[in-house]
Parts: C-alpha cells; structure tokens; sequence
C-alpha cells in the first residue's frame, strides 16, 4: 500500500478543516476547540493541533490529509505534521487581506525546511472584498520567485474544486526536478 502525505496549512478561517471534511472517506479527526479570543468573533471553533483525513485514490494508494493549525500560538505543531508530508496545499483567505503576512511566514517556513510541492489555493474569491490573484499572488512575493508555486482558486466546501487542487499538486509531485 503506497501512502502520499499532503499538508493542508493556511491562516485561520482559510478553509483548511471544511477541506479535509469534504473530501475524506473517513469521519475526520480533528482537534477544534471553542473560540475564546478575538477568532471567536467570525468563528466557532478552531483547530488547536490538526486535522486528519484519508482518501483513496486508487485501489493501493492512499492519500492522507493533515491539516495544520491556523493560529500562530499553534505553529510548534507545523514541524511536527511536515516531517512526513510529501507535498502542502496552503490556503489563503483571498478576502481577508491582513492575513497575508501571517500566510508569507507559513510559505517561509516551509521552503526553509523541506523541499516539496507547494500548491497556492484562494479561497472566499466568492465574496466581495477578495483581493484578485495577481495582487494576492505579489503581496506574498509570489512573482519574484524562482520556483514559483501553482496558484489556483479553491472552494473548500465543493468536492469538484478540492479533486481538482489535488490534482494540480499530485501533478506538481510527479513532475521531474531539474537540476
């Protein structure tokens, strides 16, 4: 049985949960908890270690999800969830421009650490005040890197736009490395 490990890392509210929920083949572990600070203001819960889904994506291939937490005070669990991943989808709320920053210190602290498919997906470009991607993609410095990432809009909640992410990345990890 061959396993792929995909990270699913992003700011809070980003989508990173109703991602793996909406995609998995099992009831999803997860770790929210209550809101008690200013996130309670637009959500709920939040994940406060990970979450984790699985998917088949053939018979003898399984592909397992970890979603990352979204809050800074969390982040020690990233180092934790990329020792085995193979490749990291990063959400980006695409309406809620002060959480860019935040977003271009998750991308750093990948690139740091490990080598491996980056897939850029927007999301909440459905609402009003989302940035456009050009803009999005240049606030995260985006343009001027070497190896640039795929930047796709992604809709967390629809089945047909996550299959479609995952295909984007399971491209990108098969793709030849030039030297």
């Amino acid at each position: 049985m061959e396993i792929l490990r995909i990270a699913i890392a992003g700011s809070v509210g980003a989508g990173k949960t109703s991602f793996i929920r909406n995609i998995s083949e099992i009831e999803v572990v997860d770790t929210d908890k209550r809101s008690t600070d200013e996130i309670a203001l637009f959500k709920d819960k939040t994940t406060v270690a990970l979450d984790f889904g699985l998917l088949t994506i053939v018979p003898n291939q399984l592909l397992y999800l970890y979603g990352t937490p979204g809050q800074p005070r969390f982040d020690f669990m990233w180092d934790i969830l990329i020792r085995q991943v193979q490749a990291c989808i990063v959400l980006v709320d695409a309406h809620r421009p002060e959480h860019l920053h935040y977003v271009t210190q998750i991308l750093n602290f990948f690139n740091q650490r490990v080598q491996i498919p980056i897939l850029i997906g927007l999301t909440h470009m459905d609402c009003p005040n989302a940035g456009k991607p050009e803009d999005i993609a240049i606030a995260l410095g985006l343009h001027n890197s070497n190896k640039k990432s795929p930047l796709i809009v992604v809709n967390p909640t629809q089945k047909a736009s996550i299959i479609e992410a995952l295909k984007v990345l399971i491209s990108e990890m098969v793709k030849p490395s030039i030297l």
